[in-house]
């Protein structure tokens, strides 16, 4: 049980580092940057929001009793970007997260055995969870990437800074050795 309690912890914390890395590459944006999308087969910042958003609505509402694609969902009109503001996609952003989030800190921790469905395939809600815990990142790491690309001013790092390795080791091995998730460090630096 304790296990299963600090893995639901860790998720938890690991998920909101990513939101945060997301929130982050976004801010340093010009409004009508989140809009652009380099060609036809590429999709602008505000169409992955949408997508991320969408796929959360679906796996997580009412995930322990009905199949996580639900048929209310229209995954290809995620990609169709329909959204005209910043505070748009971030409401759209926000909504999908608040979702998500409400579903996991819900959770008890012996339901992490429990087997759900997406698309009629059955998953434990920790490989549910997994899945997404690779699924929302990947995105994510196109949002950080693109804004990287467009971004008109120096790019405020969101890791460790280029050239800086050395100063961030060194400051963690000047500490004493303690065991906690890294997150924990990462969401202060980064707030």
């Amino acid at each position: 049980m304790e296990t299963n309690e600090s893995y639901l912890e860790s998720v938890k914390k690991q998920f909101l580092y990513y939101k945060m890395l997301g929130e982050k590459a976004m801010h340093q944006l010009e409004p009508e940057q989140l809009f652009i999308a380099l060609n036809e087969d590429t999709n602008s910042i505000a169409t992955i929001i949408k997508h991320i958003s969408g796929n959360m609505l679906s796996r997580w509402t009412d995930f322990l009793t009905s199949d996580g694609e639900k048929e209310w969902r229209n995954r290809d009109a995620e990609f169709e970007n329909d959204l005209q503001s910043k505070e748009e996609v971030l409401e759209t952003w926000n909504e999908g997260w608040n979702v998500f989030f409400d579903a996991l800190n819900n959770l008890n921790p012996e339901q992490l055995s429990q087997i759900i469905y997406i698309r009629n395939e059955g998953h434990t809600v920790v490989e549910a969870i997994n899945r997404q815990l690779a699924h929302y990142p990947y995105h994510i790491g196109q949002i950080v990437f693109y804004a990287k690309q467009l971004k008109n001013n120096p790019w405020n790092s969101l890791s460790i800074p280029k050239n800086k390795s050395g100063n961030y080791n060194a400051e963690k091995f000047a500490k004493e050795k303690e065991i906690k998730n890294f997150t924990d460090d990462e969401l202060n630096r980064l707030k």
